[in-house]
């Protein structure tokens, strides 16, 4: 379908990726003022505002208290850049190149946010007309766990609570209504130390963490993959980082893994501490001799909305329309901000944008222009069927 406006759609998320806001440092000053000015220049109120002197987020409101309200969230952070030599792009350039358009953020999460600005924007001048209220976020800090973006913003009372929410985020233009919780946790084993000649008179840490890990791969299989969520599949727990040991001719008497359990909608983070704790006790029994514990836990929640209400159920038929794609919802494994705003969600949230989370934090990162197309499209005919 012809798009008048795909030209400014483009050319608004060249701008974007030219504004550079890696997180870390989070310093989203620029891109913030880019948003605010952007905003007010389409009639919008905004507020700019920020806990600290770098995470600064824009919330636009535009219409009547009275009537429906859709809120369109996006973040405005990036990942950092890297290694800057290995792009084949300008990575700040927003290059146009075999209908992508290529750029640090390009899809995470500046083409969502590209989207949601240029509907506004094309919305501007039926304002008077609008039946309810349209809200945008333009979130710092979410790639940092959004504690000082979306989560202070929402505890903090500046975000209003709206009947249908929208994060952006790469779901192809699928509809999600899922994703997945992180816990992180670090486990321990202290042993005694020796000399390399005489293991035997040691305990090695590192051997005893072995067989830790082993307790871990069997709970995954016997225990997580037994009860997959019917959008994400089974939960997980994946050993990322391992650390122990000082010399090959000294037996290890401490060695430390830093593990990330991903917990599907429906599991207790509590629960979940008990079980990895019931794991190190088991081994403990097992192994007197070595001291085994587990700790560092931080939690980051899992989302599940209501794919069942009347206004996720409009939201899934254009997007079924427009795609050519089944009318069902699907998970998206990544974490969003969407865990920070039940609060604000009076009947259903979506994750929902162009891409997949497989292009973000790449080299490279891009997006096509004709996905981009396809999530405006979608998100406008939402927001004038909802709106007027």
């Amino acid at each position: 379908m012809p798009n008048p406006n795909t030209s400014s759609l483009v050319s608004l998320l060249q701008d974007l990726i030219r504004i550079p806001s890696p997180n870390p440092p989070g310093d989203c000053r620029a891109i913030a003022d880019f948003c605010e000015e952007y905003l007010q220049g389409i009639g919008f109120s905004t507020a700019k505002i920020a806990p600290d002197d770098r995470a600064w987020s824009v919330i636009g409101v535009a219409g009547s208290e009275d009537g429906p309200s859709l809120l369109l969230h996006a973040h405005i952070d990036t990942v950092p850049l890297g290694q800057n030599a290995k792009w084949t792009y300008n990575p700040f350039g927003g290059e146009i190149d075999d209908g992508k358009v290529f750029g640090l953020g390009s899809v995470d999460d500046k083409a969502p946010l590209a989207a949601m600005l240029q509907v506004a924007a094309d919305l501007s001048d039926r304002l008077a007309q609008m039946k309810g209220k349209l809200v945008i976020v333009c979130a710092a800090e979410e790639e940092t766990g959004g504690v000082l973006g979306t989560k202070w913003l929402s505890e903090n009372g500046y975000i209003p609570a709206c009947d249908f929410v929208v994060v952006g985020e790469q779901t192809h233009n699928r509809m999600a209504t899922a994703h997945k919780g992180v816990l992180r946790a670090a486990f321990h084993v202290r042993g005694r130390t020796s000399h390399a000649t005489d293991p035997w008179r040691g305990r090695n840490a590192i051997n005893g963490m072995a067989h830790l890990i082993l307790d871990l791969e069997r709970y995954q299989v016997e225990v997580l993959e037994a009860w997959p969520h019917p959008l994400l599949g089974p939960a997980s727990i994946n050993v990322g980082v391992i650390e122990g040991g000082v010399s090959a001719n000294v037996v290890a008497d401490a060695c430390t893994v830093r593990v990330d359990r991903r917990m599907v909608p429906g599991e207790d983070a509590q629960t979940v501490i008990a079980e990895l704790q019931e794991i190190v006790a088991a081994r403990q029994a097992l192994d007197p001799e070595r001291s085994y514990s587990v700790d560092s836990f931080q939690i980051s929640n899992w989302f599940q909305s209501n794919s069942d209400s009347p206004l996720a159920q409009r939201f899934l038929a254009i997007c079924a329309e427009e795609t050519g794609t089944p009318a069902e919802p699907v998970g998206y494994l990544p974490g969003s901000d969407a865990k920070h705003l039940v609060d604000q969600t009076k009947q259903a949230m979506i994750v929902f944008g162009p891409g997949t989370y497989q292009v973000a934090h790449s080299t490279d990162e891009y997006t096509e222009i004709a996905e981009l197309e396809t999530t405006y499209r979608i998100l406008r005919r939402f927001a004038v069927d909802m709106l007027f």
